[in-house]
């Protein structure tokens, strides 16, 4: 049943008319037309009025939405020597508000086939698209995989399976730093104007509701809205899943290993039988991809990883992802020896090589990121 909807229309107080001319006898008409004229005259103000006051409060409703924009007070606070906050703010974490995005991929229908190792390797030689080349070029193919082929496990070739497992994670990651690369580009224009639109206030609410951002604070969205180094998240997706022959990548597209309580998940076969955690499982690798980036720039426990990228970034420094990997040691129960491993597979696998490749333009927008 449809609700109805009452519009707060403003109420008209009643005017009580003193009695100017006295009415009798012959002159009904004369009275007739007296009260007509006056009922109309107060319909017309009734219509020009209303509007203006609906005009008014919408006005003053977007005005109180507004962002503050502090960019100005910062810049006379630095020149009076006075401090200014730097660091995000310590918000309560809503999952399902910062996930809600991702969630939906579950929803949407797919008739996602898996295809065979050997055909994505012919796939990947009739794009021309090869390590080798995007090592010389950093240009990568905008080949986008949603599983992982089952034959992952027997590849015998540790090299051949190495290559392929970063064939089909590269470009993932490249398009999920290039959402963020827009989205931070969106967020600069906006903190450079000192007003809103509506349109512009609507994408910061969604933005602060996915990067849980509370009180509408803009330092916080910049410092948690940010890119992962490439080499460092294919490093993670290679630790967490054994460069993809781990059960939890292969049946819930799980590349990262992350944790949920919830009943969708993989329980792992060694659990303990008192423990609640599964292993979140997805539809498709991407969504997989952009869990883990949401996971970096909003978890507590990653804060400090966030403290030392934004650093990098105001000091115009590139990030540096064996810098990075040290303040991931919460990621894991082994702790330190983790981002110890971290730092040796992006050695050994020379994968700051892809750090600074392009994923080839599929739009318009995408071309201006090149």
């Amino acid at each position: 049943m449809k609700k109805k909807i009452k519009f707060p229309y403003p109420a008209i107080p009643v005017v009580k008319l003193r009695k100017f001319f006295k009415f009798s006898g012959t002159n009904n008409t004369l009275k007739s037309f007296y009260y007509t004229g006056l009922t109309g005259l107060i319909i017309t103000l009734f219509f020009f009025i209303t509007p203006k006051l609906v005009i008014l409060k919408n006005n003053l409703f977007v005005k109180s939405l507004e962002i503050k924009n502090e960019s100005k007070i910062n810049l006379e606070k630095v020149l009076t020597g006075k401090k200014i906050k730097k660091e995000e703010q310590d918000d309560q974490l809503d999952n399902l508000q910062i996930f809600e995005d991702i969630f939906q991929y579950e929803d949407i229908p797919t008739s996602t086939v898996r295809l065979s190792a050997s055909t994505i390797q012919q796939l990947f030689k009739d794009t021309n698209y090869s390590l080798k080349n995007v090592r010389k070029n950093k240009l990568v193919k905008p080949v986008n995989l949603e599983l992982l082929p089952n034959e992952m496990k027997i590849i015998e070739s540790t090299k051949e399976r190495k290559n392929l497992f970063i064939q089909i994670v590269l470009p993932l990651i490249l398009e999920e730093n290039n959402q963020i690369k827009l989205d931070r580009k969106k967020l600069f224009v906006i903190l450079n104007r000192s007003n809103n639109s509506n349109s512009e206030i609507k994408w910061l609410k969604m933005k602060f509701k996915q990067y849980g951002v509370k009180n509408k604070d803009l330092l916080t969205l910049k410092v948690r809205m940010d890119e992962i180094p490439v080499s460092l998240a294919i490093a993670q997706a290679a630790k967490e899943t054994g460069w993809g022959t781990s059960r939890f990548a292969l049946e819930g597209n799980a590349l990262y290993g992350q944790w949920t309580f919830t009943g969708n998940g993989i329980k792992p076969l060694a659990a303990d039988s008192d423990k609640s955690h599964k292993v979140m499982k997805f539809q498709v690798l991407q969504a997989s991809v952009k869990a883990y980036f949401r996971n970096l720039n909003t978890h507590s426990s990653y804060r400090k990883f966030r403290k030392i990228r934004a650093a990098a970034r105001d000091n115009s420094e590139k990030l540096d992802s064996l810098i990075l990997a040290d303040y991931l040691d919460e990621y894991a129960a082994t702790g330190v020896e983790y981002t110890k491993t971290l730092k040796q597979i992006i050695k050994q696998n020379s994968l700051r090589d892809f750090d600074d490749a392009k994923l080839l333009p599929n739009s318009e927008l995408m071309k201006k990121l090149i």
